[in-house]
């Protein structure tokens, strides 16, 4: 039989977020045993930093100008020809999706055979104008289940914590079970028990968190409390002014937050991961006792990072390394693939690499919409035409922007002013050092934005003659020529 296939996504989690990346404070001792049995990608980016985007690079193994998804815009509708869960399901492969999926309509299968729902606080289905098919009530399933068992009044503002809130925490105020991490565990368990033994599964587990309402539970903010947390880095080139005071606003996207508020939310951000390591060691458990462990491939990733108060910045879309840079790992515990266990790779991944992945582990024909690559011969130390840089970009107001890295260097053009930046991340791997004014780098700055603008040629906004970077073109959030016609 084919190997299973696990997809463990998160969302809104940092790449040094895991102790075996040494990270000073957070603990991750599952997570590093699942790089032990198999390869960490130490330059995974997201290359349009936010959830929608995100997540249809992974599903459609697409780059962003081809599935046409450059910026955040919820309701665009899923019209794609390939989708991952779809050419899994064709495959013979038993599917399931548990937890967030994001995407449009929102019960969409994607190709599943089944989906349980909970993509957290979406503010336009919790609108109470929304048509009663897309409203929070009739596509969440996380909270009917809660109410089924601690009554009809709960919801998820119960906290009073904005689910785009990265500088406000407080502790979950439930038993811990009850607390939508576990549920996506509970869940996913429930289906070994139910799958169809006859095939091989794929189930992708995807959690909210650590993406904001940040509430871990008691035990778990309070061990992160006593310990001494860790500063945000600042860059020389950061705005300190914060003018109009933005860093008091619970939504903030940056500004001087207050320096307790700030230790609370990088404490219990830490908190939430640790808490998701522990429910992903429940679940291997889970693996071992159903005695699939051995049999099943298994992939973790986040869709995009969160900035935590780095160079006074919040939350995520920009693309500096705490919001743009993803942990990513492919295990492989019952050595059925020939991966070199326990190694890095650096050469720069993407979440558009993981369909055809993930098919390439099931031996699946990979459709010729994919425009990602397989990471296996990465894994197995056996690639040498890669790719040697990754184009990102987000459409994000005043702040559009779009980057090229390599892994060892990485160039910024903001479209709107202007501004450009460039970074050396082997000396400077936190960017503290915008180096765009070094007459040392001119040679490199002009080599990357050359790759810029060959990247840009011909897309709709005219943000190139072919010449040079158009600064002022109007950003488009969805592209109209993408492949797919969105």
């Amino acid at each position: 039989m084919k190997p299973n296939i696990l997809m463990i996504m998160v969302d809104q989690m940092r790449f040094d977020c895991l102790s075996i990346a040494g990270h000073s404070v957070v603990e991750t001792p599952n997570l590093d045993q699942l790089a032990l049995q198999g390869v960490r990608f130490t330059n995974a980016y997201s290359a349009t930093p936010t959830c929608v985007p995100a997540r249809a690079a992974v599903l459609t193994g697409m780059s962003q100008k081809s599935h046409g998804r450059v910026g955040y815009q919820d309701r665009v509708p899923y019209n794609y020809s390939h989708l991952l869960p779809e050419e899994m399901s064709q495959a013979g492969y038993h599917t399931q999706a548990v937890g967030k999926m994001h995407v449009s309509p929102t019960r969409n299968l994607c190709g599943f055979h089944n989906v349980i729902l909970h993509d957290g606080y979406l503010h336009h289905n919790r609108m109470k104008d929304t048509p009663v098919h897309e409203s929070f009530d009739h596509t969440d399933d996380y909270l009917p289940w809660l109410r089924e068992r601690l009554g009809g009044h709960r919801d998820l503002t119960d906290l009073g914590l904005d689910c785009n809130a990265s500088a406000m925490s407080r502790p979950w105020h439930l038993p811990e079970e009850y607390h939508p991490t576990n549920w996506v565990v509970t869940q996913s368990i429930d289906f070994l028990r139910r799958r169809d033994p006859s095939k091989p599964f794929f189930l992708k587990m995807s959690f909210v968190r650590p993406h904001p309402p940040f509430d871990p539970p008691q035990v778990y903010f309070d061990y992160y409390m006593g310990l001494d947390i860790d500063e945000p880095v600042i860059g020389d080139w950061a705005n300190d002014m914060d003018e109009f005071q933005e860093g008091l606003i619970p939504t903030a996207g940056g500004g001087n937050v207050p320096k307790q508020r700030l230790k609370r939310a990088r404490a219990a951000y830490y908190a939430l991961i640790a808490h998701i390591d522990d429910q992903i060691g429940r679940f291997i458990q889970s693996l071992i006792e159903y005695k699939v462990y051995d049999n099943t491939v298994i992939l973790f990733v986040s869709d995009h990072g969160e900035l935590l108060g780095d160079h006074h910045l919040l939350r995520k879309s920009l693309a500096y390394e705490g919001s743009a840079k993803v942990p990513f790992i492919l295990a492989d515990p019952g050595n059925q693939l020939g991966l070199k266990k326990g190694s890095t790779c650096g050469k720069v991944v993407e979440l558009r690499d993981i369909m055809p992945s993930l098919l390439d582990a099931a031996n699946i024909p990979i459709p010729k919409s994919v425009e990602g690559k397989s990471i296996l011969p990465l894994a197995k130390n056996e690639e040498s035409g890669w790719r040697e840089y990754l184009h990102g970009e987000h459409a994000h107001g005043r702040q559009s922007h779009h980057f090229i890295v390599n892994g060892k260097e990485k160039f910024i053009w903001y479209s709107q002013t202007g501004e450009e930046q460039f970074f050396n991340l082997e000396e400077d791997p936190y960017e503290t050092k915008n180096l765009i004014n070094q007459q040392a780098y001119a040679q490199r700055i002009n080599a990357f934005r050359q790759l810029l603008i060959k990247e840009l040629e011909e897309r709709e906004e005219g943000y190139t003659d072919g010449m040079r970077l158009i600064v002022g073109q109007q950003p488009q959030v969805v592209l109209q020529n993408s492949k797919n016609n969105i």
